[in-house]
């Protein structure tokens, strides 16, 4: 005696198709869309996909060569200026005003820079001890050449007498590797973030 085997009917899926979603019941095995329509979308959209992770695979490509092409000096200049933004970022989120002038600085424009006490020139072992840089107006620091005399007053007053001792008795000689410069850039960016994220 013959038992009669129960077809079950199939379960409604929804559409693949990002734009449709809607519920149907396919017709045939591993169908994944509702209609035809909504295949041709759905193949459009993976293309798009495909082709946006080929343009960031590219653009991660670049910017690695980019990256290799860099000099130690180009390291070095980008590996200051995050020092420097960090140091802007800091001594605004202290409310401090100028460390040479004593004024407000404004921070509204381009007006104000990591001005050295130490001048990275003369010292360039100290280019990113975090006492020897402070918010600086771009006045005192370009035009009066870093108003040295007021500076070390407002250094004294912000960090103390020996501490500013020992900056200036500081003759190390500091040479900094490739790797090193990389760590310095990274480092003082993520203190920058850190700063930022805190200060909002």
């Amino acid at each position: 005696m013959r038992v009669a085997i129960e077809k079950k009917a199939p379960k409604p899926k929804t559409c693949r198709n990002p734009a449709c979603r809607g519920s149907f019941v396919p017709q045939r095995l591993g169908q994944a869309v509702c209609s035809p329509k909504c295949a041709l979308a759905t193949v459009e959209v993976q293309k798009a996909r495909e082709k946006k992770t080929l343009a960031q695979a590219g653009r991660r490509d670049i910017k690695a060569r980019k990256e290799a092409l860099k000099s130690r000096s180009d390291h070095m200049r980008e590996a200051q200026q995050a020092f420097n933004e960090y140091i802007r970022t800091r001594d605004q989120a202290a409310g401090h005003l100028c460390i040479s002038s004593g004024k407000p600085l404004d921070w509204s424009g381009n007006a104000v820079d990591a001005g050295h006490y130490r001048s990275v020139g003369s010292a360039p072992h100290l280019r990113f001890d975090e006492r020897n840089c402070h918010a600086q107006s771009k006045h005192d620091n370009r035009f009066l050449s870093g108003n040295a005399v007021d500076y070390r007053i407002g250094l004294i007053a912000r960090i103390g007498q020996e501490a500013v001792d020992a900056l200036e008795s500081d003759q190390s000689v500091r040479k900094y590797t490739v790797d090193e410069i990389k760590a310095i850039k990274a480092s003082y960016r993520e203190k920058t973030r850190e700063l930022k994220r805190t200060a909002a």
